[in-house]
């Protein structure tokens, strides 16, 4: 059992396990959430537990058939000895920083790291880069960087063995070599893994790490390795465009469920019928308990019980229980993948569905998100229910899971008591004519320097998910109610520029506060104020140096909050304060639907919004808890 679990695409499943014979690898690297892995006609190695689809896109190159669904894979390459184009050779430089020094090798490629790049130990024994534990291989058609003898790096492209020359294909060959060709001439070589590495797009202009002085033929090559990555990343799309379509058909497999299911620790809590609050509503009343009733349990988001309520049966504060949801349907959307949207119109203030899927803690939470992390899973459906609890509707969950992002959504989540539990609840924001997808603000918040961008399409997109919308709209009575105003209290200017102030630029309060360390800054927060669980260490710059759009350095300031832009996006958002003067953004506007006061900061309610957590690892990192 430990043995075949070593292989990346070997799973778990009810008591038993799925092995990698019945998965192709080379897919599985690529996306393992795609449903085509384990479908179509595979072929086996017939030595270790590997399999690959049977076709050039997907079949490692070296591999030797052996018959229609059997083969010898590279990793069983042996290299001849005295055989210097067999000796395994590792770059000078670190593939992460690109930077010389003290270096950790792998045994399998010629990738090199910095220890401190990769934040880890140094490692006992032999060690492989991440790309060779996952049994990442060379590709037919793949560009790569190829060494031969005492010559430099050299861009070829990966050539099947049936399409070189017949005096190069009876040259001598082992399981794992395949033929090159090198890019500015006409020359072909055997090699294999050991002493090649992947092309990345740009590497054409970088020759920092190729040497100095190129030389005419190299540069041709250079020239035509760039135009022939850029011809096989477009065949590449087009391919993938043509598999979404066929994928296009179904949403992705999932299991669905009714109401939350707990994992591991976790409990639902199921209140006795002695704490369940009881309205004052009356059987005989036109809607006892419903939209338009003043049912003081519907007010504070509680469900009434059957057992308490006095309406009884006639009871219209029991949709959760009830599962009183809205028809809706899934269908695919132009841009963003799969959505929901209504088959019937919807009036405003429905209960469109309840957000369900198994509620973990977070311990299990941080498990999925480390096992996503590891296999390029960047699909979350992960949403906060309370401060010990997450409710995950990724592997189980129902139709709310499809419901799509929105700057200017049509939805809302509201968390619910019920029966003594919260639970949480889509309703609709306006009347939502049939056929309109079905949104909801995700409410996230952007931890990581880089950006996802948002293809919503509302008229205040910001442009980038974690980003607060343009122009936010004035949100309703009941919401506004909920908004906290936090009045901050400033200081006459001095004459003299203070080195430190003395009040939080978020509340205006004294008190544990963090200083910025660019210098000239005089800017201090409460941590608290900034979503922190602890003081920063080292040099931490504040986010009023940092553009609110896209978090790049900001050129122009609001003197009046944090919020800042750069020279890009800083148009139109700021201007000069007829008050005092001060440069100030749009939300000390007084002309605006719901000015601020100078000092005032605009803040939504931390306890009745419920946030989604969504992961985007090839840039940045979105996470968002409820606080």
């Amino acid at each position: 059992m430990e043995c075949i679990l070593k292989y990346s695409p070997t799973v778990p499943q009810n008591r038993g396990f799925r092995c990698s014979l019945h998965v192709c690898l080379a897919c599985f690297i690529t996306n393992p959430a795609n449903p085509g892995i384990s479908k179509g006609r595979l072929t086996r190695c017939v030595r270790c537990p590997v399999a690959y689809h049977a076709s050039d896109y997907c079949m490692a190159a070296g591999s030797v058939p052996l018959a229609n669904n059997s083969f010898l894979c590279p990793k069983h390459f042996t290299p001849r000895k005295g055989c210097k184009n067999h000796e395994h050779i590792n770059v000078s430089w670190c593939f992460v920083c690109s930077e010389g020094g003290s270096l950790l090798c792998c045994e399998s490629c010629p990738a090199a790291f910095h220890r401190e790049c990769l934040n880890i130990d140094m490692p006992q024994g032999s060690w492989f880069c991440n790309d060779c534990r996952a049994g990442k291989k060379p590709h037919y058609k793949d560009i790569l960087w190829v060494k031969v003898g005492r010559y430099r790096w050299w861009p070829a492209e990966v050539t099947q063995p049936k399409n070189v020359p017949d005096n190069i294909y009876r040259m001598r060959h082992e399981v794992g070599e395949f033929p090159v060709h090198f890019f500015g001439s006409k020359d072909y070589v055997w090699t294999y893994q050991a002493r090649c590495f992947p092309y990345m797009e740009g590497d054409a202009s970088n020759k920092e790490k190729m040497g100095k002085g190129a030389d005419a033929v190299y540069k041709k090559a250079l020239n035509e390795a760039a135009e022939r990555f850029r011809e096989l990343q477009a065949e590449k799309e087009m391919r993938q465009l043509q598999e979404n379509r066929k994928n296009d058909k179904k949403p992705p497999p999932y299991k669905h469920i009714k109401v939350n299911r707990p994992i591991g620790k976790v409990q639902i809590i199921t209140a006795d019928l002695s704490e369940i609050p009881r309205c004052n509503c009356k059987a005989e009343d036109e809607n006892p308990c419903g939209i338009d009733s003043e049912c003081i349990n519907r007010m504070l988001m509680y469900e009434c019980h059957p057992q308490v309520c006095p309406a009884a049966d006639r009871c219209q504060n029991q949709s959760f229980t009830k599962r009183q949801y809205t028809e809706v349907e899934i269908f695919r959307t132009l841009s963003r993948g799969w959505g929901l949207r209504g088959v019937s119109d919807i009036k405003k203030g429905a209960f469109v569905n309840e957000y369900v899927g198994e509620v973990i803690d977070e311990e299990e939470c941080r498990a999925r998100i480390k096992h996503a992390q590891e296999n390029n899973i960047c699909n979350f459906y992960m949403l906060t229910l309370d401060k010990d609890r997450i409710i995950d509707a990724g592997p189980k969950g129902n139709q709310s899971r499809f419901m799509n992002h929105s700057c200017q959504p049509n939805c809302e989540t509201q968390k619910w008591t019920v029966n003594g539990d919260t639970r949480v609840g889509l309703f609709a924001l306006e009347d939502i004519p049939t056929g309109v997808e079905l949104t909801f603000n995700y409410n996230l918040e952007c931890l990581g320097n880089g950006m996802t961008e948002c293809k919503c399409g509302a008229s205040n997109c910001s442009g980038f998910l974690g980003v607060r919308p343009k122009n936010q709209p004035s949100s309703d009575d009941k919401v506004r109610k909920l908004k906290k105003k936090v009045a901050v209290k400033r200081k006459s200017q001095l004459e003299v520029t203070k080195e430190r102030e003395d009040e939080c630029f978020f509340c205006g309060d004294g008190g544990q506060i963090v200083s910025c360390k660019k210098p000239g800054c005089p800017k201090v927060y409460h941590a608290d104020c900034l979503n922190l669980s602890k003081r920063p260490a080292g040099r931490w710059e504040c986010p009023w140096h940092q553009c609110n759009v896209c978090r790049r350095e900001a050129a122009s300031y609001c003197e009046m909050c944090p919020n800042s832009y750069c020279k890009q996006h800083r148009e139109g958002m700021l201007f000069i304060s007829k008050l005092d003067g001060k440069l100030s953004c749009s939300d000390h506007d007084p002309c605006g639907p719901d000015p601020l006061e100078p000092g005032e900061i605009r803040e939504t309610s931390k306890y009745d919004i419920p946030s989604i957590i969504l992961l985007y690892f090839n840039h940045a990192l979105f996470v968002a808890f409820v606080l």
